[in-house]
C-alpha cells in the first residue's frame, strides 16, 4: 500500500483533525508524526502537554499504523526516513510564512515523485472554541510563568523583545518570518522600565511607580500567553522588593532582573557619565536571598544583574559578583556593557562558563548590536534581550509623521507609509 505522512502541531484532537485523518486513510497506510516540544515552540505554539502525552492521543485514533516524533519544523528529516507517498495537511499552510514548510515538503517529494495532498482547513464555532480554550490555558498565570525556565532547558537561545502596552504585545506574540527557509519567532517579552517611563512620558528614574507598572503588564498579559520578564530597576528597598516578587509570581510574570546599583536610577549606558553607584555584594546578596525565601512557586526567577563593566570596575569585580549572587540564590546572571565591541562581553561570559556550566546567562545587545544570536549561544548565552527597539522605532516614525502633517496641511503626504488601519485591527482578537 502507499504510505501517507501527516504532521499534528497540537494538544488537542478536534473536528479538523479527525478530518484529516479519515481523507488520508483513503490513500494508503497512515503514519502520524507529533511534533517535538523544541519544534513546537519554534512553530509558535507552546505546549500544554507533554510530548508523550501528545504521542498517546494520536496512538487512541484507530486507523493510525505508527506515530513517530517529528523533531524539525521542516519535515526534510522524516521525508528521507519514512519516504512517503503522499504527505496531507490542511490548506492554510498555502499562505503566510507556513508556506515555507510547504515549499519545503514539495522539494523533498519531488526528488522521487511524492505528492501533498491540501485538505480544505476546517474551522466553525466549535473548533474555534477548542482554539481559544487552549490560548486562554495558556495566558493563565500558572502556565504561563514556568514557560521561560522550560523554553530555557529546550531552546538553544531564548529571545524576548520589550513592550510596553498592549499592542506591542500583539507584535510580540504575532510576529512569524520566513527566512532562508526557516520559521522564527520571538519567545518572551521585556518589560522595560525604560519603555514603560518613555510611553508616559515620564523621566525613566523609577518615577513611575509599580502600581502603574504592574498595570502595563496587565494590558500585555490581557492579550498574549508568551512569558514575561519584568525590568525590576534596582529592585529598590529590600522591604518593598519582596512584595514586588510575591505580587509578580502572583500575577504569572515568569522572571525579574534586579541592578546592583543604589541610588537614583540612572540609565546604565550612561556609565560614568553620570554618579552612579553600585550597591555592595553583601547588600544585593541580601537582596537577592529575601526574593528567594519569599517565593510560593519554583517558576519564578530573580535575575541579578551585574554592573561592573559598565561602571569599568573590571572582569574581577563582575566575576565575583557572579559567584556571590549565584549563591545567594540567583536564578539568572545578566552582564551589561555599553562598549561597541562585544568582547569583554564574550570574555564574561567565556570565564563565567568554565566555572559554571547550569546558571543561565543573559545579555541587552544595544550597544554591540552587530553580535548575532548564535554568537551569543557559542559563547554560552541563553537569554538575548531586544530591550528597547520596538520604542525607538516608533518614535521617529510618529515624528516624522507629526511634522509632515503639519507642513503640508493636510494627511495625503503621510498616508503611502502607513499601515492601513485594517492590517492593525487584524492584530486584534475578538471574542
Amino acid at each position: 500500500m502507499k504510505k501517507v505522512y501527516a504532521c499534528f502541531t497540537t494538544d488537542v484532537i478536534h473536528e479538523g483533525h479527525l478530518n484529516i485523518i479519515k481523507e488520508a486513510q483513503k490513500y494508503g497506510t497512515l503514519v502520524i508524526g507529533v511534533l517535538s516540544d523544541a519544534a513546537l515552540i519554534r512553530f509558535n505554539r507552546f505546549p500544554t502537554i507533554s510530548i508523550n502525552e501528545r504521542v498517546d492521543l494520536i496512538k487512541g485514533i484507530e486507523g493510525i499504523s505508527e506515530v513517530i516524533v517529528q523533531d524539525d519544523v521542516m519535515y526534510e528529516d522524516v521525508i528521507n526516513k519514512i519516504h512517503p507517498d503522499y504527505v496531507i495537511h490542511g490548506d492554510n499552510w498555502l499562505q503566510g510564512p507556513t508556506k515555507a514548510i510547504r515549499d519545503n515538503v514539495e522539494k523533498c517529494l519531488s526528488k522521487y515523485g511524492g505528492k501533498i495532498i491540501d485538505i480544505p482547513y476546517t474551522y466553525n464555532s466549535e473548533v474555534k472554541r477548542i482554539d481559544d480554550q487552549i490560548r486562554e490555558r495558556l495566558a493563565m498565570p500558572e502556565f504561563r510563568r514556568k514557560r521561560l525556565r522550560r523554553m530555557l532547558a529546550i531552546r538553544s537561545i531564548v529571545k524576548a523583545i520589550e513592550v510596553h502596552s498592549g499592542l506591542t504585545g500583539l507584535l510580540a506574540e504575532k510576529t512569524v518570518v520566513e527566512h532562508d527557509g526557516e520559521l522564527d519567532q520571538f519567545d518572551a517579552m521585556w518589560i522595560s522600565s525604560l519603555c514603560d517611563s518613555t510611553a508616559k512620558g515620564k523621566p525613566d528614574i523609577e518615577l513611575v511607580d509599580m502600581t502603574s507598572r504592574f498595570r502595563t503588564i496587565d494590558d500585555v498579559m490581557e492579550v498574549t500567553t508568551k512569558p514575561i520578564i519584568f525590568d525590576g530597576d534596582t529592585g529598590g528597598m529590600i522591604e518593598h522588593f519582596v512584595y514586588t516578587v510575591r505580587s509578580l509570581e502572583r500575577m504569572g510574570v515568569s522572571a525579574i532582573i534586579i541592578e546592583d546599583k543604589t541610588g537614583l536610577k540612572k540609565n546604565s549606558l550612561f556609565g560614568n557619565e553620570v554618579i552612579q553607584t553600585q550597591d555592595t555584594i553583601e547588600h544585593f546578596c541580601e537582596k537577592i536571598s529575601a526574593g528567594k525565601k519569599i517565593q510560593l512557586t519554583d517558576d519564578f526567577m530573580i535575575i541579578a544583574r551585574i554592573e561592573s563593566l559598565i561602571l569599568e570596575q573590571g572582569m574581577e569585580d563582575a566575576l565575583n559578583r557572579a559567584r556571590a549572587y549565584v549563591n545567594a540564590g540567583a536564578d539568572g546572571i545578566m552582564i551589561h556593557s555599553r562598549k561597541k565591541n562585544p568582547s569583554e562581553i564574550f570574555a564574561f561570559c567565556d570565564a563565567f562558563r568554565l566555572e559554571n556550566k547550569e546558571i543561565p546567562l543573559v545579555v541587552v545587545p544595544t550597544s554591540f548590536n552587530s553580535v548575532t544570536e548564535q554568537e551569543l549561544a557559542a559563547h554560552g548565552v541563553n537569554l538575548v534581550i531586544y530591550a528597547n527597539q520596538l520604542t525607538r522605532s516608533a518614535f521617529p516614525a510618529m515624528q516624522k509623521t507629526a511634522e509632515d502633517i503639519l507642513r503640508f496641511h493636510r494627511a495625503e503626504e503621510v498616508d503611502q507609509r502607513l499601515m492601513p488601519i485594517k492590517n492593525i485591527i487584524t492584530l486584534i482578537d475578538e471574542l
